[in-house]
């Protein structure tokens, strides 16, 4: 439908309209519409879907990889190396940029076809009222003044005003957060602050019917429903994670370096030494590959896809690459409550007396009054029934007193002991009311004012520990009758309580463990009530260090909300963009923030975090939003995530750290010997296979493996650590690069020719051996073992090193074979060299404590 789609503006006057005013203002009635005014009204507001991001093409999404930085660097090389006819390391650069583009868009590809795959089919038709009868159409085409059939099971397919209804319950958790479905009613209200859990006649789009039935009128369609209104901000937001925060860093750092230094060489080689400046430009050129990680997007592709990998083996999808380092790095963890700690499912948790000691007789009333009531079985009996199987077909049923809203209990009566007695269970303020008396230890005893205050005080202290308590009352009549009515659940006498909970998964304990042995802080983001949240983290082991209430944070302003985010651990009765406005305070702390969630309240914070988690049975915008789906229920593969993270981001590091350093040192040599030496200090093509080379020797740093140590902390980018590393430790190559020009120079007179071959082969046996000093915090070898890859590959690369020179390829890169007296020289200038850096790198890592 290509036009403009008429917006939904109304206010909330409609909560407290009655239905006739309701019917008058949005031209409808209690028979629905007609066909040709929903066929306009389709018209004019549209289809009633959620707003989403448009899809991308495949040719789209190929052509977005080479707008990385990195890839657009080795890009423009390429293009100067064609421009100069260095062709052969045009196409080696190119071949590496399109190996990195291609890898990365195949493995995003897949995990995004696998998570459609995985998207839950919702139902796609509703049963509303056309022309005064009853039809089911597709959820897409309800519009605004439908009169729609709500029944146990349905999904609410718009924001509708409940007009009639019978035992409504609605669970709301995916939009809310709340753990227990909430009563719905069809009398108008009067709006206090307009949230969600507050408007008790609205039913809204994604929420399901858990128990009863109800006729709506639909008030608001697709991006005008409070669903619709998450997904429309959703589909504009684009974050930068902090992973590609530091990889742009890092590249900037690496570009500003390379235009400084090969600017510095030119103007040495063209205007000091007045050579050629078509070769001095070339030099230059061949300096600037030199210094460029070319390398660094496939190795980070690789680490990135072999980390997918792995996370794929333990039944976690990674949507997005780049999340495998963001969970690695992520110090703080934010979660849902609902469904992601706990198990989303009410169960019977205590049965007790009127002092809160365990009671097997509060369970068997409460059984007998559930097993026998015949209406609709709401979610709080069949939790009483799953419990513990009891028999109580001994006792047969006279009657029941339906449970209704102003009451807000419900009654049967059965024989026992050639008695009738009526067992009543309910609210307890309501059953309060109607209790004279409460028995404690098998005695009757009289209900003062006193006691009842004090019954109350152990009440409330069950609530106060986030319980959903209901009371246990009856009374036995002499005078048998075959009806009853609720005029006879009067001078009861209370037996005790029953209290329900949402319990923690059985793995969360375990995990926020693990992960707070891994650095990581945990907080939980949750829309339920702080009593109920507060009892939860208890049992999952969180130490709550202070709560805040979403409607303090209303309150405070993002500084001080900076502040209130360092000392508080639980966040309650939060709306979706409170919790997004946490997660961005926590960021502007300088922490790198994960959110764990499954329903549509958390799509807003899984996409401002710096990696969004949620599981395979989640609403399918908190899927979208996600960058990692775990399909396990378990959740101590988080653990195990945040490892795999950890070790992908210290191999990339490690190539990054011995990289930078390494050529950065090279440069810096370069740039001292074009100053002092007649000829250039190695020639174009020399410094292409150089670094071509030493390149190849680190495509096995994937398989790596990383120090235990190095695992047991949060690792972000920190490119001013790089920064330091990459001047201490390059300036230390660089140096033994000058006791080698000064021993070649000096001790072997050598020639044109030999300078470059002996500089080479010293330049190429530094750097391709030195990854074995960087790649550990420990001694080499003895402390920590490379990969067996990797040694093969330094081995293999050193070996062609050395003899090439002696091949007829030497002589087309101007190497000429060394005297055997310049190896052993070599071999001591490399051991001193190798020596050197672990001292240093000892020294660095205490210095600057990052390892």
């Amino acid at each position: 439908m290509n036009r403009k789609i008429k917006p939904q503006n109304w206010d909330f006057d409609y909560l407290g309209s009655t239905p006739e005013v309701l019917f008058e203002r949005l031209k409808t009635s209690q028979k629905g519409l007609t066909e040709e005014e929903a066929k306009n009204r389709l018209e004019e507001y549209g289809y009633n879907e959620p707003a989403k991001k448009r899809k991308r093409t495949i040719l789209f999404q190929i052509l977005s990889k080479f707008f990385n930085p990195l890839v657009i660097v080795l890009l423009i090389i390429a293009g100067f190396s064609i421009f100069f006819g260095e062709k052969v390391s045009a196409i080696l650069v190119i071949l590496m940029a399109l190996m990195s583009v291609f890898l990365s868009f195949i493995q995003e590809y897949r995990a995004g076809k696998e998570a459609e795959r995985l998207s839950e089919m919702v139902r796609a038709t509703a049963t509303v009222y056309r022309n005064g009868k009853s039809k089911e159409i597709k959820i897409r085409e309800i519009v605004p003044g439908d009169i729609v059939d709500l029944f146990a099971g349905d999904m609410i397919p718009a924001d509708l005003r409940i007009i009639s209804c019978k035992d409504l319950f609605i669970n709301q958790a995916a939009l809310t957060g709340e753990s227990f479905p909430v009563e719905k009613i069809a009398e108008p209200i009067k709006l206090k602050n307009g949230a969600p859990a507050e408007l008790t006649n609205i039913a809204f789009m994604g929420s399901t019917v858990v128990s009863g039935t109800a006729l709506g009128v639909v008030v608001k369609t697709g991006v005008a429903t409070q669903f619709g209104e998450l997904s429309r901000k959703l589909a504009t937001i684009a974050v930068e994670s902090g992973f590609d925060k530091g990889i742009r860093r890092f590249t900037w750092l690496m570009i500003r370096a390379m235009l400084i230094l090969v600017l510095i060489i030119f103007a040495i080689n063209t205007f000091f030494k007045k050579g050629d400046i078509i070769q001095a430009f070339l030099f230059s050129l061949s300096v600037a590959v030199g210094l460029t990680p070319e390398m660094l997007p496939m190795l980070v592709t690789l680490n990135l896809s072999k980390g997918a990998i792995a996370m794929s083996k333990k039944e976690v999808i990674v949507k997005r690459l780049n999340a495998i380092q963001n969970f690695g790095a992520m110090d703080v963890l934010c979660t849902d409550k609902t469904g992601t700690l706990t198990l989303d499912k009410i169960v019977l948790e205590k049965h007790c007396d009127v002092v809160r000691k365990d009671d097997e007789d509060v369970l068997r009333f409460a059984y007998i009054n559930s097993f026998y009531q015949t209406g609709l079985k709401n979610i709080l009996d069949r939790a009483i029934l799953r419990h513990e199987k009891l028999l109580v077909k001994q006792y047969k049923k006279i009657d029941e007193i339906p449970f209704d809203f102003s009451r807000k209990m419900m009654s049967v009566v059965v024989e026992v002991n050639g008695k009738n007695r009526i067992i009543t269970k309910g609210a307890p303020e309501e059953i309060f009311k109607r209790c004279t008396k409460y028995e404690l230890d098998g005695e009757i005893l009289d209900m003062e004012q006193l006691i009842l205050t004090d019954l109350k005080t152990e009440y409330d202290e069950l609530s106060a520990q986030g319980f959903r308590v209901l009371a246990i009352a009856y009374k036995d009549f002499e005078k048998t009758k075959e009806r009853y009515s609720k005029d006879d659940e009067q001078d009861l006498i209370l037996k005790g309580y029953i209290a329900f909970l949402d319990p923690p998964k059985p793995t969360a304990k375990k995990t926020i463990k693990a992960l707070k042995s891994l650095g990581i802080e945990f907080k939980v983001l949750t829309g339920d009530n702080e009593l109920v949240t507060k009892k939860i983290c208890s049992e999952v082991g969180l130490d709550v260090k202070g709560i805040i209430t979403g409607e303090q944070i209303e309150k405070t302003s993002d500084i001080e909300l900076r502040e209130l985010v360092k000392t508080t651990s639980v966040f309650a009765r939060l709306s979706p963009l409170q919790k997004e406005k946490v997660i961005r305070a926590l960021h502007a702390n300088k922490h790198i923030v994960g959110y764990l969630g499954d329903g549509i309240n958390d799509a807003p914070a899984l996409k401002a975090a710096d990696v969004g988690i949620s599981v395979n049975n989640a609403v399918d915008i908190a899927k979208e939003s996600a960058d990692i789906i775990l399909l396990k229920k378990s959740l101590m593969v988080l653990g195990d995530g945040v490892t795999e993270g950890r070790k992908t981001f210290g191999n990339i590091l490690k190539y990054i750290k011995m990289g930078s350093s390494s050529n950065f040192g090279n440069m810096l040599s370069m740039t001292g010997a074009s100053i002092f030496l007649p000829f250039l200090p190695m020639l174009p093509i020399q410094i292409l296979l150089n670094n071509f080379l030493y390149d190849l020797s680190q495509v096995a740093i994937p398989t790596d493996s990383v120090d235990q140590e190095y695992l047991l902390k949060a690792r972000p980018w920190n490119v001013d650590y790089i920064k330091k590393f990459m001047v201490i430790i390059g300036t230390i190559s660089s140096i033994f690069d000058f006791v080698t020009f000064g021993v070649l120079l000096f001790v072997f007179k050598a020639s044109e020719s030999f300078f470059h071959t002996g500089w080479f082969l010293e330049s190429l046996c530094s750097q391709t051996l030195v990854v074995h000093i960087i790649r550990t915090g420990k001694i080499p070898f003895i402390e920590s073992k490379p990969s067996q890859f990797l040694i093969f590959t330094s081995i293999y690369i050193v070996t062609i090193g050395l003899v090439i020179p002696f091949t007829p390829l030497g002589k087309y890169f101007g190497f000429i074979p060394p005297p055997a007296t310049y190896f052993i020289a070599l071999i001591i200038i490399i051991t001193a060299y190798l020596f050197m850096v672990q001292s240093v790198k000892k020294w660095f890592i205490k210095r600057y404590e990052y390892e």
